[in-house]
């Protein structure tokens, strides 16, 4: 106990010696540290809202006692097979270390899973329900598979007996081309892996260099249901969903079940089976080709046996080759004799008809019809004959008429022309005079000049005629 001053205000009595506040907390972080340098912690995720903008995690672990906050640094989260998730009890494996700036300790998560079976199969039931009310797991949306693929796409682990399991087994029944996508089936990276391989095979060109599978086979050997889990990721589940390409799940044994298997267009109980599912068996094949081919082969013979025996029934039933032609004999015979009389009857007609003819045209020869063109042809001359000699005398006395009226029109012509040019030297003697009478000249013949420049023209006064100028003077 210390005692008390004057002013009521205690005074310490130890030698301890002072630290800030900064030592207090790093000296009491490195404690913690050293204490629990690595802790399981169980509890339940309180005030989770998902990733920080940074990609760290940050909440609470809670039992019914106590509370501890929680982080996951963003290297850790992409890392976690179990993502958190509100009122999920988990088991978190972390250190705890201190925050010097709030004054507590938290615990830095590296691993998250679920606390026991229970908590895996109550987060797989609430994952299944939410999926299953999406729709991705109705019967309607599941396709069948091809009958005989050609290229078979498997996706699995590369080192385990399932893919062996499958090969043989795929040679067993029908040999196929068999493309096999590497994946994890176990393990942080196994879901994100085995989405991956269903969006490549399903990204593959059709009749590309890489051959795009016809059918695919998810397939991984039995396990606990932590093993199992990466099938029963919801990033899995979707690519299943979105796989254009038809998918068999074959997740574990026969009594194994995944969300896969219900997403997934058909469910094998096994790797083996899904094999058997993908391709039929070549021997059955064959043997039910050959059966087939056998029974179309009976089939014939006993068609073949039946039109036989339907084609002789109907051979009793037809009559004789004479009875069938008795009657078109008769008639052809009928008809022969007829056409044979019609024959001799058109021959006499005919032989009648030229006699007729033979004699028209004896009265009408070549020779008489020659003659009487000859005695046309010569009435035709005289005519003709008499008709020139008329039209002849007529044209001589039409010549003579037009002489007489030429040589009168010329006459006439004559007179006219010479009284025209009568009138025209009067009136050309007129114009004359009266050129004589209005020409310069007769101003001339009275004692007057016409006085020209040089170029010409005509000079009318004394400026235009000065001393020294060429003129040119026209006298009467």
């Amino acid at each position: 106990m210390s005692e008390l001053s004057e002013t009521g205000v205690g005074t310490p009595q130890t030698n301890t010696p002072e630290i800030s506040v900064s030592e207090l907390a790093n000296a009491l972080k490195r404690t913690i540290e050293d204490r629990f340098g690595r802790v399981r912690v169980r509890g339940e995720i309180s005030n989770y809202r998902g990733a920080h903008a940074s990609g760290h995690a940050y909440f609470c672990l809670k039992d019914q006692n106590a509370r501890l906050d929680a982080v996951i640094w963003k290297s850790a989260f992409s890392r976690l097979r179990t993502r958190p998730q509100e009122g999920l009890e988990v088991v978190a494996t972390g250190r705890i270390t201190t925050f010097p700036g709030k004054s507590s300790y938290q615990i830095v998560i590296e691993s998250l899973e679920p606390a026991g079976v229970g908590a895996l199969m109550a987060l797989l039931d609430a994952r299944r329900k939410a999926l299953a009310a999406e729709g991705l797991f109705d019967e309607a949306r599941k396709r069948p598979l091809p009958f005989l693929p050609h290229v078979v796409g498997v996706v699995t682990s590369p080192t385990g007996a399932v893919i062996r399991d499958i090969l043989h087994r795929l040679n067993d029944r029908f040999p196929r081309h068999v493309l096999l996508w590497p994946v994890r089936v176990q393990g942080e990276t196994c879901a994100q892996e085995v989405a991956a391989a269903i969006a490549g095979f399903n990204a593959l060109t059709p009749g590309g260099a890489i051959p795009r599978p016809d059918v695919l086979i998810v397939a991984r050997g039995g396990g606990s249901l932590e093993d199992l889990w990466g099938f029963n990721e919801e990033i899995v589940i979707r690519a299943a969903a979105a796989s254009e390409i038809p998918l068999i799940s074959a997740i574990g044994h026969e009594t194994d079940t995944t969300l896969l298997d219900h997403v997934a267009d058909l469910r094998a109980p096994t790797p083996t089976a899904a094999a058997e599912k993908a391709a039929p068996v070549r021997a059955e094949l064959l043997e039910h080709l050959a059966g087939r081919a056998r029974r179309l082969d009976a089939a014939r013979q006993r068609g073949m046996e039946r039109r036989r025996n339907e084609l002789a029934t109907f051979a009793r039933l037809l009559p004789s080759r004479d009875a069938l032609f008795a009657n078109p004999r008769q008639r052809l015979d009928r008809a022969g004799e007829r056409l044979r009389g019609g024959v001799r009857q058109t021959m006499d007609e005919r032989k009648l008809r030229l006699s007729r003819i033979g004699t028209l045209l004896a009265r009408h020869s070549p020779q008489a019809e020659l003659a009487r063109l000859r005695e046309k042809l010569k009435g035709f001359d005289a005519r003709l004959t008499q008709g020139l000699a008329a039209r002849v005398k007529l044209a001589g006395q039409q010549q003579e008429n037009a002489r007489h009226r030429l040589a009168n029109a010329g006459r006439r012509l004559t007179l006219a022309i010479a009284a025209g040019f009568g009138q025209r030297r009067e009136a050309l003697s007129r114009l004359s005079r009266l050129q004589d009478s209005l020409s310069h000249r007769a101003v001339l013949a009275r004692g007057f000049a016409l006085v020209r420049e040089a170029n010409g023209a005509l000079a009318r006064s004394v400026a235009q005629a000065p001393p020294g100028a060429d003129l040119s003077i026209e006298f009467a």
